[in-house]
């Protein structure tokens, strides 16, 4: 499919799946207290990163539940990060700065999404994450960040080489679909499953 039939393309399924049930996503969103976040530091995310995030969700039915929680991203030398307030019944949004360097590994991510210590989790760096830029290419590091977890990569090892970017491609593809034509089905339906996948692992950790 040409980018011109992409972007013209009206698929029959955007109606029907529109019409389906609202999926409610809990959100446990934290700032990372280390960081000392000044209003013109975090006003980026606040205005532009999140309320993309929320109303592309919205758009194809996924209404995203957030509640503010406290936390930290503790980096001590030689070790695994350390990340205080995440909550097993919900997908973890953690905004830092930078991502930690066993995670990040110099790459300058802008975000990383994993199951730590059995809470799934979505980590954002701040420098370097953004809204909606280039189709294909630069979408918004939130929504990119969660269909990770949404469309279930959360479950698996990230691959590397070309497999890796495959997946990465894959995923701005759907987010891409999710911002010009709020075409979301497959997330819909995916999203039921890890919504489902989530709250097992909740009962089965003991909360």
């Amino acid at each position: 499919m040409t980018r011109r039939e992409f972007l013209s393309a009206t698929p029959a399924a955007v109606l029907s799946w529109r019409d389906r049930e609202t999926i409610y996503l809990p959100v446990n969103l934290i700032l990372d207290s280390r960081i000392p976040w000044r209003p013109e530091k975090i006003a980026k995310f606040w205005r532009h990163i999140w309320p993309e995030t929320v109303r592309e969700f919205r758009g194809c039915g996924i209404r995203i539940e957030p509640s503010m929680g406290q936390g930290e991203v503790a980096r001590p030398p030689g070790r695994e990060p350390m990340v205080t307030g995440l909550k097993r019944s919900f997908l973890n949004v953690v905004v830092t700065d930078t991502l930690p360097m066993e995670w990040d590994q110099g790459r300058a991510l802008a975000g990383v999404t994993t199951i730590y210590r059995g809470f799934h989790l979505c980590m954002l760096a701040w420098a370097f994450a953004h809204g909606n830029q280039v189709p294909f290419l630069a979408t918004n590091t939130c929504v990119h960040e969660m269909l990770h977890a949404l469309l279930l990569d959360i479950f698996e090892f990230r691959p590397s080489g070309v497999a890796g970017w495959m997946r990465e491609s894959r995923i701005d593809w759907y987010a891409t679909r999710l911002w010009l034509l709020l075409d979301g089905g497959a997330i819909y339906d995916s999203t039921k499953v890890y919504l489902e996948r989530l709250r097992e692992n909740a009962r089965r950790l003991g909360e």
